[in-house]
């Protein structure tokens, strides 16, 4: 990676690598890749399905679109906004509120903590870490985001759902940390639904497998080759820097090496595992108000878990699916040696299934920055089903790679941005 060329061609090779992790079946391949038989007749029309086997929603606002808008990949990519966000509690599927009104008829919440929620969210959009007058008397770097919520007297419930569902925690670990990022979550999911109705969330047309392709013309611009379907061979090594790859008996030299870790397993150690499972559905999600599309969110609480499972819908109407069909996608971190059996209340909720697809996948973090051996590795996807931590990592990795920080500067097709900002 050449940190003469223009930034966005710098940074096009590193999304690339990213975004090529998440693979993309048709129905057929699908069965084939689970060893399950079938499928039926009924939903055989491949060219109609995009399975995304790790899929994630973009936040109208997040880091990642902020990425494709200033590498302005988005010419060659086409979205539709997520129709519902929900979260679970008390044994029910419920709209997750995140604006005054929403709170106002929320079931979530009694007469008094819908107004100490109206009053915390009315605190948060009008923060300005520039403007101490905003801050009423609140240090954003020494007090902690559980002092915060209780200078507001928020319940229980409404801290659960305002820091699982809304800021998008996935552990309570950010109640002890200084509430600065926790107002920064908030703002950027209100911001994020405030450019669209239904939810705060966007997903491509074609599922995920359109990233890759687009990242592709982007990197080609910029002088990338590819090679598709090759495998890796070997790893030369000199002198404990990597000096190429060999592949079908062929040597390609290089200076650096960025890969996944599955291209080398003695580089990176076990962090974890997640376990995923992809349900076929002939129906909406019920108690989501007939969504095509949408994210559910079950607070470790409510099962007395120490991290969130998450629930992913997409349907035909991504063009992911048969017209009339859906794809739900469960995931969590795997706490217990019956991963599946951790789901269940998430696979309750999609019943009835047509059928679903198991995988438990270990997560894996580089043992190295690879300063030394030029051989940059980015960690797993978690059980999330958005990427700020994938965004970190490439943020993290940018800085390894390149020795400076990941800055956005303006695009140079300033039309084609403003034309998707304005959709966004």
């Amino acid at each position: 990676m050449n940190p003469h060329l223009p930034w966005p061609g710098r940074l096009a090779s590193l999304s690339l690598h990213f975004v090529a992790g998440i693979k993309c079946s048709s129905c057929l391949q699908l069965y084939r890749r689970f060893k399950v038989p079938g499928p039926p007749k009924s939903i055989r029309r491949g060219k109609e399905w995009n399975v995304d086997l790790v899929p994630k929603f973009f936040l109208a606002t997040g880091q990642l679109v902020k990425i494709l808008v200033h590498t302005e990949v988005t010419r060659y990519l086409d979205f539709k906004v997520v129709e519902g966000s929900y979260v679970f509690k008390a044994g029910k599927v419920h709209k997750v509120p995140a604006t005054e009104e929403d709170a106002q008829s929320s079931d979530l919440m009694g007469m008094f903590d819908k107004r100490r929620f109206k009053k915390m969210l009315h605190f948060v959009l009008n923060f300005d870490t520039r403007n101490p007058r905003t801050h009423q008397d609140v240090d954003p770097e020494k007090t902690t985001t559980r002092e915060l919520f209780s200078r507001f007297d928020l319940g229980q419930d409404v801290i659960e759902v305002t820091g699982h569902a809304i800021a998008l925690h996935s552990s309570e670990s950010y109640l002890d940390q200084p509430c600065l990022e926790t107002i920064n979550r908030i703002r950027r999911y209100c911001e994020s639904l405030s450019r669209h109705n239904s939810s705060p969330y966007l997903y491509p047309l074609y599922g995920l497998g359109e990233l890759p392709q687009g990242y592709a013309r982007l990197s080609a611009e910029y002088g990338g080759t590819f090679l598709l379907n090759k495998p890796v061979d070997e790893i030369v090594m000199d002198n404990g820097k990597v000096k190429a790859v060999k592949s079908d008996g062929k040597v390609f030299h290089c200076k650096q090496l960025i890969c996944d870790p599955s291209y080398v397993p003695n580089r990176v150690r076990k962090m974890g595992r997640v376990v995923r499972v992809i349900c076929l559905l002939n129906h909406p999600v019920k108690n989501t108000h007939e969504a095509s599309s949408c994210q559910i969110i079950i607070p470790q609480a409510e099962l007395n878990r120490k991290s969130d499972v998450y629930i992913c819908v997409v349907s035909y109407s991504h063009s992911l699916a048969s017209d009339g069909m859906y794809i739900a996608t469960v995931s969590t971190t795997v706490e217990t040696n019956n991963p599946e059996k951790e789901v269940e209340p998430a696979l309750e909720l999609l019943e009835p299934i047509m059928q679903k697809f198991v995988s438990v996948t270990n997560v894996l973090v580089p043992n190295e920055d690879g300063r030394k051996s030029q051989i940059f590795v980015s960690r797993s996807y978690d059980a999330t089903n958005h990427f700020d931590s994938e965004c970190e990592d490439i943020k993290d990795m940018y800085r390894r790679i390149t020795g400076a920080e990941l800055c956005f500067g303006k695009p140079r097709n300033l039309d084609a941005m403003q034309e998707f900002k304005n959709f966004l």
